[in-house]
């Protein structure tokens, strides 16, 4: 039996993933403004908290929502939310994550894909990163890769959430022996080398939270 084609989650009950990862980044809060300070302004944890908890304060007098919705309102609370690059790029990611999945009634793996595509190519719109910059890219870049990959390999749903998890993991890795080349970090050169980017760590997070509420509830 392919499993792959079984495993899907009705969209219209799914705002779940939306309110589990307000819970994750909140909870890492200190973690990610820890990381931030070593190269950066050392705000990075409390400005996602902020924009995350306003996503979930709206979440909350709505009630049920289904995951097209819930994304849309996340990106809304992070663009209006957070200061910086940072609002404008998650805000997009997830804007046009939505987007891909409006006007469709379940979520399987192939929908999934064609999301997280979408959602990378509306951040490299609106960003010159590439991988090896030092940023969020690094993580997000080969986690939507290795899902691809696994997919065409004859992976199901579930085991291609897994796949990029730990391309997420690896990439978030990967930035703490990379020198920055954008934003405040890259005017420290050689120095930004040896700490992690707390972008892609938080990227990490966000990933890594979709796949496991998704991966729960799969049928």
């Amino acid at each position: 039996m392919n499993t792959a084609a079984i495993q899907r989650l009705l969209l219209a009950d799914a705002g779940f993933v939306v309110r589990e990862l307000v819970d994750v980044i909140q909870r890492n809060r200190d973690h990610l403004s820890e990381i931030d300070a070593a190269i950066g302004d050392g705000d990075h944890g409390i400005n996602m908290s902020k924009g995350f908890g306003q996503c979930g304060a709206r979440l909350d007098a709505r009630g049920a929502t289904s995951l097209p919705d819930a994304l849309d309102v996340l990106s809304t609370s992070l663009m209006e939310g957070i200061g910086g690059s940072m609002g404008p790029l998650y805000g997009s990611f997830f804007m046009d994550f939505a987007a891909a999945l409006k006007g469709r009634d379940m979520l399987d793996a192939a929908l999934f894909g064609e999301a997280l595509s979408a959602g990378l190519a509306g951040l490299r719109a609106i960003s010159d990163a590439t991988v090896g910059d030092k940023t969020l890219i690094d993580t997000l870049a080969p986690a939507d890769a290795a899902f691809h990959e696994a997919l065409r390999a004859g992976d199901d749903f579930r085991h291609a959430l897994a796949a990029m998890s730990a391309a997420a993991e690896r990439g978030k890795e990967s930035t703490r022996w990379l020198q920055a080349k954008i934003g405040r970090a890259s005017r420290l050169g050689e120095r930004s080398v040896g700490t992690l980017d707390a972008g892609a760590v938080s990227c990490c997070l966000i990933l890594c939270s979709i796949a496991s509420s998704i991966g729960a509830r799969l049928n």
